[in-house]
C-alpha cells in the first residue's frame, strides 16, 4: 500500500476513534467523584479515566493497526516509523477538579513527524483535526490562525511545567509583558495550541512539554496558517521534553524571542 494511502487509511479510523475516546472522557468527567485523583508528582494529577480513555484508545488501535507502535503519557511505549501518540486527558489537573476544560489527543507520526492530528473538547463537543498538507479543522469547518500583528494587540498563552524553574517562567512572563501581550493559563496545553490554530488566542509558549501534549496541536496551528518551533522533529524527540512555540505568522518571530533554552521556528535554525 502506498503512504499516502496508509495515511488516509488511518485518518479516516482516528476520526472516529478521537469521538469514541472523546465520549468516554466525558462520561468520566460527568460521573466523576469530587477528590477522587492521584498525584504521580507535585501537581500532576492522574485520574481513573485517564487510564481508561488510554486503554480504549490503545485497544482500538492495537486492533486496527496492529503493526503500528503507540506512545501514551500513562502507558510509555517505544516509538517506532509509525507511531501513535496519545494523551488520553490533557488538562488533568481541571478534570480532577470539576473544571471543564481539558482534551483528549491524538497524532500519528511517521518517523517523528506528525501527519493525522486530533484533539476532542469533550465538554463542549469540539472536533479539531489536521492532516498534513491537507489544512485543518473545527468540526469539519477549515480553520485559520489570526491576523494579529503587534504584540500590544496579542493575546497569548503561557504554560507551565515544574520541569522548568520560577525563575525562568517569570523571566518569560515579563518579557512578554513588557513587549506589551496579555497572557493567560487555562491548564490545558494541547487546547492552548488548539486554539491558536482556530484564532481564539494568538500563540502559546511553554519552555518544557512532552510530545504528547504538543505534537497534535502544532500540526493544527501549521495545517492553520500559523508557524511552530522546531521541536518536536525526531522519533527520538517523542520521548523527550523540549521548548514550544505555536502562533500566528505575523506575531511568531517577536515570539521566538523568549530565551528557551533550544528553540528557534521551523524551517529557520
Amino acid at each position: 500500500m502506498k503512504r499516502s494511502d496508509q495515511i488516509e487509511t488511518r485518518a479516516e479510523f482516528l476520526k472516529s476513534l478521537i469521538k469514541k475516546a472523546s465520549d468516554r472522557a466525558l462520561e468520566g468527567f460527568l460521573n466523576r467523584t469530587a477528590g477522587e485523583y492521584d498525584l504521580k508528582g507535585p501537581q500532576d494529577f492522574l485520574t481513573e479515566t485517564d487510564l481508561a480513555v488510554e486503554a480504549l484508545i490503545k485497544n482500538e488501535i492495537a486492533h486496527t493497526f496492529p503493526e503500528d507502535a503507540i506512545l501514551g503519557e500513562e502507558g510509555g511505549g517505544v516509538p517506532e516509523h509509525f507511531t501513535w501518540v496519545i494523551d488520553p486527558i490533557d488538562g488533568t489537573a481541571n478534570f480532577a477538579r470539576g473544571i471543564p476544560h481539558f482534551c483528549v489527543i491524538i497524532s500519528f507520526c511517521i518517523d517523528g513527524e506528525a501527519q493525522l492530528a486530533a484533539i476532542a473538547q469533550p465538554v463542549t463537543q469540539e472536533f479539531y483535526f489536521a492532516q498534513r498538507g491537507q489544512g485543518a479543522f473545527k468540526n469539519d469547518q477549515p480553520m485559520r490562525t489570526s491576523t494579529t500583528s503587534t504584540m500590544g494587540q496579542a493575546h497569548l498563552e503561557l504554560g507551565w511545567s515544574r520541569r522548568a524553574t520560577i525563575e525562568s517562567y517569570l523571566a518569560t512572563q515579563d518579557t512578554l509583558l513588557r513587549q506589551g501581550a496579555s497572557i493567560r493559563r487555562g491548564g490545558s496545553g494541547g487546547l492552548a495550541l488548539a486554539w491558536v490554530a482556530e484564532g481564539r488566542t494568538d500563540a502559546y509558549l511553554e519552555i518544557s512539554m512532552n510530545s504528547w501534549d504538543c505534537i497534535a496541536g502544532m500540526l493544527l496551528i501549521e495545517e492553520a496558517g500559523g508557524r511552530v518551533g522546531n521541536w518536536p522533529r525526531t522519533l527520538a524527540d517523542l520521548t523527550k521534553t523540549g521548548p514550544v512555540l505555536g502562533s500566528n505568522a505575523l506575531l511568531a518571530q517577536q515570539a521566538a524571542t523568549v530565551d528557551f533554552p533550544g528553540l528557534a521556528l521551523k524551517d529557520q535554525e
